[in-house]
């Protein structure tokens, strides 16, 4: 294949990618109805009802100006090769080819970063300011920012540099070396992430003695939970936004709460929400998940590693010489199509999960506290209660509200 049909039909990936997400936003934004359903009319008064919607055309106009700039600055950098000029500038003074690539993902990933720091500004300080939910500081973007870029480049560039030395070392059989770190990376991080990631970013604290903590433990008990810890997360350093999560995988877990949920539910609503966590657990959602995702990183590595010699795809994107890291961003593109219809399928498998996560709760504890629980949590984020159908079925890993609500109460 010729350097300029690759081009092509990676810009014609790109462009249809971009006009068919449109679409869907578009579709979303117009299925908006101005009357509250029955199930949660209680919980909502209709002024609120109004800042939702309006919440919802804010998002997706801001949406639609965000993605299209980022739209037309990935034209730009393939049409007038970009991303070539960038490695020409850089090859001559950098010979070794893994310091080559940390140095050129770096200035594309930070240049990008700073381009689109006024849009992220702008909808932290202005736009969730607006609706209530900002609680960051200056402070805390700032230096939400610079761990980012520290985590970022410290992970993902000791992956980076693994997999160009496997790639140079090992050849096409890199794929195989390669998932397997992948697939234990993968593992760590799920079983450390509470202890070794999130408290760069957060705080978390044990829950306190009391009537909530004794409900949990009585829970986990009741269904043989593994339960290890339980912490407040300060969830209201960023946003009024609410959540509740458990990790570690074997047999000890840890629940994080954020404080915002605790301080907005009831303790039976929260422990039915921990319930539809565990019901995760006990439904094997987690290990399934894990296995499934390391199938999809060995098949895209094996697809990688059948392009990613390619001289064609380099010069494709402006480049002089084969590069890994140009063919890095060809692969990222071309594979594009398949990931979305293998994440459509994770979509779908994640919308069933729920459902199974939803039910286990009110079999274990109340499914009218955990309907409960949803209502207010839907509420307090102004969620959309009327998503398009077809917006659903393309983004969506949750199942919509009133889908939730109406198989909670079903009972057969």
């Amino acid at each position: 294949m010729k350097p300029e049909i690759a081009l092509l039909i990676i810009i014609s990936i790109v462009v249809v990618s971009y006009l068919f997400d449109q679409l869907l936003d578009f579709l979303n934004l117009k299925a908006q109805r101005k009357d509250i359903p029955a199930e949660i009319e209680s919980f909502y008064d209709k002024e609120k009802y109004l800042k939702s919607l309006e919440y919802q055309k804010v998002q997706a106009r801001f949406s639609f100006i965000t993605s299209g700039f980022s739209f037309f600055l990935s034209l730009l950098m393939l049409a007038w090769g970009g991303f070539g000029w960038i490695d020409g500038l850089l090859r001559p003074i950098i010979p070794n080819e893994i310091l080559l690539a940390l140095t050129f993902f770096g200035v594309i990933m930070i240049t990008s970063d700073l381009l689109t720091i006024p849009f992220q500004w702008y909808s932290t300080f202005v736009i969730e300011e607006k609706f209530g939910f900002n609680k960051t500081t200056t402070q805390t973007f700032i230096t939400d920012k610079l761990k980012g870029y520290i985590l970022g480049a410290s992970v993902g560039g000791g992956l980076l540099s693994l997999l160009i030395y496997l790639v140079n070392t090992i050849g096409p059989n890199f794929w195989i070396w390669f998932g397997l770190i992948a697939a234990g990376f993968i593992l760590f991080v799920n079983m450390f992430y509470t202890s070794l990631i999130l408290p760069m970013f957060n705080k978390l604290t044990p829950l306190a003695a009391g009537e909530l903590k004794s409900a949990i433990e009585a829970f986990a008990q009741k269904v043989n939970f593994p339960l290890d810890n339980i912490f407040v997360m300060d969830g209201s350093k960023r946003s009024a936004k609410a959540n509740a999560f458990f990790s570690g995988i074997g047999k000890k877990k840890k629940i994080v709460l954020y404080d915002t949920l605790i301080q907005n539910h009831t303790t039976d609503e929260l422990v039915a929400v921990l319930a539809h966590e565990v019901g995760h657990f006990k439904k094997k959602h987690i290990i399934w998940s894990y296995l499934i995702s390391i199938i999809q990183v060995f098949f895209i590595l094996f697809v990688l590693s059948k392009m990613i010699f390619s001289q064609t795809l380099s010069v494709a994107l402006g480049g002089s010489h084969q590069a890994i890291h140009l063919n890095l961003i060809a692969f990222g593109i071309l594979f594009s199509p398949i990931s979305g219809i293998t994440g459509l399928l994770m979509s779908l498998l994640s919308r069933k999960n729920e459902f199974e996560a939803d039910a286990y709760a009110r079999e274990t504890f109340d499914g009218t506290a955990l309907a409960n629980a949803l209502k207010k949590l839907s509420v307090d984020t102004l969620s959309n209660l009327y998503p398009h159908p077809w917006y659903v079925f393309f983004h969506y890993s949750h199942p919509p509200l009133l889908q939730r609500l109406q198989a909670l109460a079903n009972k057969s």
